[in-house]
């Protein structure tokens, strides 16, 4: 096995040093997928001295076997669904809209928790990254780059730890650039490539978005309109 990361800090420190290119620009913005995303991006934002902020997207985890994505929402009304798994299962349209609904409001209760207010920001005529711990299917950042698109950015960079091949591949179809630090053969899962791989708890995503808006108090009001 390929080297692994202490634990999402240290992943995003190894992703920032991948991203140089993108350090010091007014135009770039940090969005994490939360939760896991948020720790990685933290690091990303602080070595590129970047702002930071949360880009609302929620798996759909089949009926039962939640593990597995049949799609994924995001902010603005985006769905994608993963028509191999939802055929190869049979799903009803009624099962899906189901959990959707349910996924729905947990992205609602969210955005009141993390944001407390705060507008989502700006990403008109930006580059955006779109920063998440890992990625397995790609659903979810697949539903990510699809909302993030919707509010005309000038570029859309997808920024991962790990991914699988597969995921890679198809995230380089549809972002204007991929940046990863692992792409392993035998991929697995996420977690696998992690010491600790704890779940991230809404107090730390509040506790870090709260930390990268200190550190940058001059640029804060401008840069989340």
């Amino acid at each position: 096995m390929q080297c692994r990361f202490a634990d999402r800090r240290d992943a995003g420190r190894q992703l920032a040093g991948r991203l140089a290119a993108y350090a010091e620009r007014r135009d770039v913005v940090v969005l994490a997928l939360p939760r896991g995303g948020v720790p990685v991006a933290f690091e990303v934002a602080r070595g590129l001295d970047a702002p930071l902020d949360v880009f609302l997207v929620r798996k759909l985890g089949v009926p039962g076997r939640e593990e597995l994505a049949l799609g994924a929402i995001a902010t603005g009304n985006v769905r994608v669904l993963n028509e191999e798994v939802v055929r190869g299962l049979g799903l009803s349209a009624a099962a899906i809209e189901a959990v959707a609904a349910r996924e729905q409001q947990e992205m609602a209760r969210r955005e009141r928790l993390y944001r407390d207010g705060r507008p989502a920001p700006a990403v008109e005529g930006r580059t955006v990254l779109l920063v998440d711990d890992g990625l397995a299917t790609g659903a979810t950042m697949r539903a990510a780059v699809a909302a993030a698109r919707q509010q005309a950015p000038a570029r859309v960079v997808v920024t991962v730890p790990v991914a699988s091949t597969q995921a890679y591949q198809e995230m380089a179809a549809i972002a204007d650039e991929v940046i990863c630090v692992l792409t392993p053969e035998q991929f697995s899962a996420v977690g696998l490539w992690y010491s600790d791989f704890a779940p991230t708890t809404d107090e730390e995503v509040r506790d870090l978005l709260a930390q990268a808006a200190r550190a940058r108090p001059a640029h804060g009001g401008g840069d989340s309109a």
